[in-house]
């Protein structure tokens, strides 16, 4: 069984629901509250897992487009490092 360090959250210990968390920030359906400890929605509701959440935007994943006064919601967007763990592999032909 796979042990993931929340702290650091390196990309191979990212979680499913960590991924589904990262394609729904890329779908632009994610807010994130401008804090220090900040909090994500998505689709409006609370994220369900807001210690993923965290540690994503704490890991350098996500971030808020705008960073407005403390404790606004703001439209969340992945940064380089997210938009790189949801681009697909290049394939490699065996020929």
């Amino acid at each position: 069984m796979e042990v993931v360090e929340m702290a650091t959250l390196m990309l191979p210990g990212i979680t499913y629901r960590g991924r589904a968390i990262l394609r729904a920030v890329a779908d632009g359906r994610a807010e994130v509250s401008c804090s220090c400890e900040p909090d994500l929605r998505v689709d409006g509701l609370l994220c369900c897992d807001q210690m993923s959440a965290r540690a994503l935007v704490h890991g350098g994943y996500i971030r808020a487009a705008v960073i407005r006064a403390a404790g606004r919601w703001e439209r969340a967007e992945l940064t380089e490092a997210g938009l790189a763990f949801l681009r697909p592999e290049p394939t490699v032909d065996a020929a």
